[in-house]
């Protein structure tokens, strides 16, 4: 089952690429009406996240730029920026360098214990596997957030 995870992480952020790939890069800042933040802050979210979710899991050092956490952890928004944003070409480059990243996982790393458990909210997770699957759902989530956004610009 660990390895259906592993395949599933990697064809979601497939999808995901795609997905980005097909954005012009002026959809990614417009803010429609009922969203709290833009494709290009849904885009740097995932990568935040998944990268901070493989350091919780895995044991990992982070690999993205730090002012990343400024512009896309949870409770940012665009409106909150003093900086550039990252381009698409970037974000891009992030989420492939991370779709590399997920092939080097092994089902043994899911079933480690996590050092201490990650507790959001109501939930708790306490093994590797665990928090990456809940990482993959928190993908899809932002990935549907995204879709949504294009329909709505157009």
């Amino acid at each position: 089952m660990t390895q259906s995870i592993i395949h599933t992480s990697q064809v979601l952020r497939q999808v995901v690429i795609g997905q980005v790939q097909g954005i012009s890069e002026a959809q990614f800042d417009v803010q429609p009406a009922g969203f709290n933040n833009t494709i290009r802050w849904n885009v740097g979210h995932m990568i935040y996240w998944l990268d901070k979710y493989s350091t919780l899991s895995f044991g990992s050092p982070s690999a993205i730029p730090e002012h990343y956490e400024l512009m896309f952890g949870s409770g940012t928004k665009p409106s909150d920026w003093t900086a550039t944003p990252p381009s698409k070409d970037e974000l891009l480059q992030w989420l492939t360098t991370q779709l590399s990243r997920l092939a080097e996982l092994t089902p043994e790393m899911l079933d480690n214990a996590l050092e201490t458990p990650f507790v959001l909210g109501p939930f708790q997770f306490d093994t590797s596997g665990e928090l990456f699957n809940f990482a993959l759902i928190h993908e899809a989530i932002h990935l549907g957030t995204i879709s949504s956004q294009l329909k709505a610009i157009q």
